[in-house]
C-alpha cells in the first residue's frame, strides 16, 4: 500500500528551525513532483514549496528565502528546511506526490505533522 510519511514536525519558538521529511513507501515504479502544503486553523489549505523529479523548486512568497526545499530520489523523500520561523508558520503541514505505480500515475497525500511556532 503506498504511504507518505511526514515527519520533523514539533514546536518551536519564533526565529527557530524545523525540518520537516516526507517518505514515500510502497510499489513505487516512479514519483513526480513532490510539494508540501499547510493548513492552518480557520483557514485554506495552501502551497508552501514544490519540487520536480529534477530538482527545480518553487516557493510561496511568504516562505521565500527562509524555507528550501530538496529530494532524495534514491530515498523517495523529500525534506523541508524551514529556517528564521515565524508564528504565522504555524499549520498542519502535509506532504503531496505525483506516483507512478502499478495502477498509473496517481495524487498521494500524507497525514499531515503539526509545526507550532511561539511567540
Amino acid at each position: 500500500q503506498m504511504q507518505l510519511v511526514e515527519s520533523g514536525g514539533g514546536l518551536v519558538q519564533a526565529g527557530g528551525s524545523l525540518r520537516l521529511s516526507c517518505a514515500a513507501s510502497g510499489s513505487i515504479f516512479n514519483i513526480g513532483a513532490m510539494d508540501w502544503y499547510r493548513q492552518a486553523p480557520g483557514k485554506q489549505r495552501e502551497s508552501v514549496a514544490a519540487i520536480t523529479r529534477g530538482g527545480t523548486t518553487t516557493y510561496a512568497d511568504s516562505v521565500k528565502s527562509r524555507f528550501t526545499l530538496s529530494r532524495d530520489n534514491a530515498k523517495n523523500t523529500v525534506y523541508l528546511q524551514m529556517n528564521s520561523l515565524k508564528p504565522e508558520d504555524t499549520a498542519v503541514y502535509y506532504c503531496n506526490a505525483d506516483i507512478y505505480d502499478s495502477s498509473g500515475w496517481k495524487d498521494y497525500w500524507g497525514q499531515g505533522t503539526q509545526v507550532t511556532v511561539s511567540s
